[in-house]
């Protein structure tokens, strides 16, 4: 849909165009126009995003033995729980209301956060009583997602700039937008299939040398609530990857993100130490 515009015509002082045409880059800020009204509403808090839904109910299995006492994500990184970097960023970015979606070895993870207010944010919980999958948990955490929200999984960590991230959602008006990233080896994982901004599907896990992209699922998206009653499933198990997806890439109402910068799934012991040695939080 297309959005509106009107012409303003306003004398602003000479030193700050410079400043207004450093983050101009032809492609997500095309020009000094598209610049300026991306700084106001980035300055009026116009289109943020306050909500967030973090998936933390996984076991862990290929992280076995730690995942016997703990839950994937209370696993530390840099003496804090994994998910707590994920926490910190969300709030870093002006979101203000976490659901946590547990399951396994719930108890840790809610005696740890509790309410949230000692990390600056207000933390509920939708609990799962049998494995629901990606998505859901949605459907449990539907009276809280009443607005656009982000959905994270709460065992990956990434350098993500959710303010531009947002602004790119509110700008094309899909349902749903995945960041994507960039990997050497997409054999692994959920290769995105891009027509310009639009995702027309993904390839799961293609063999090597055969991927349409080096795109992947970072495991972050931004999602429109309505997602939850016309795509979810009322009852069972459902998918992000499987069920939400693919229907709404074949109604060309879901966009792909591609962002550059640190990005660690934790899922394997090998991967959950590099994410010890490499993982910064130089961008908060």
């Amino acid at each position: 849909m297309a959005i509106e515009r009107e012409k303003l015509t306003v004398t602003i002082k000479k030193n700050l165009f410079k400043k207004i045409d450093s983050i101009i880059d032809g492609k997500k800020i095309r020009n000094r126009s598209h610049a300026t009204e991306y700084l106001i509403e980035s300055g009026l808090g116009i289109n943020k995003i306050t909500k967030a839904i973090i998936l933390v109910g996984g076991e862990g299995t290929r992280l076995r033995p730690f995942t016997y006492e703990l839950p994937k994500v209370m696993l530390p990184i840099h003496g804090k729980p994994m998910v707590q970097h994920i926490i910190e960023q969300l709030k870093f970015y002006g979101v203000a209301e976490v659901i946590m979606a547990v399951y396994y070895k719930a108890e840790k993870i809610k005696e740890y956060f509790g309410n949230g207010h000692q990390f600056g944010m207000n933390i509920k919980y939708v609990e799962e009583s049998k494995p629901l999958g990606t998505a859901g948990p949605l459907r449990l955490a539907k009276k809280y997602l009443n607005e656009s929200f982000f959905i994270v999984w709460g065992d990956i960590l990434s350098h993500l700039d959710l303010t531009d991230f947002t602004h790119f959602h509110k700008e094309h008006g899909g349902l749903a937008t995945v960041a994507l990233t960039t990997v050497s080896d997409p054999s692994r994982y959920g290769v995105a299939m891009l027509n310009g901004n639009k995702i027309i599907g993904f390839v799961e896990k293609p063999e090597k040398g055969k991927a349409p992209s080096n795109l992947i699922n970072s495991g972050m998206a931004i999602m429109e609530p309505e997602i939850i009653e016309k795509y979810i499933p009322k009852r069972g198990k459902a998918m992000v990857e499987y069920d939400i997806y693919p229907k709404l890439a074949k109604e060309g109402k879901l966009y792909g993100y591609p962002f550059q910068g640190q990005w660690f799934d934790t899922g394997t012991h090998e991967a959950y130490e590099r994410a010890i040695k490499e993982w910064t939080n130089t961008d908060l």
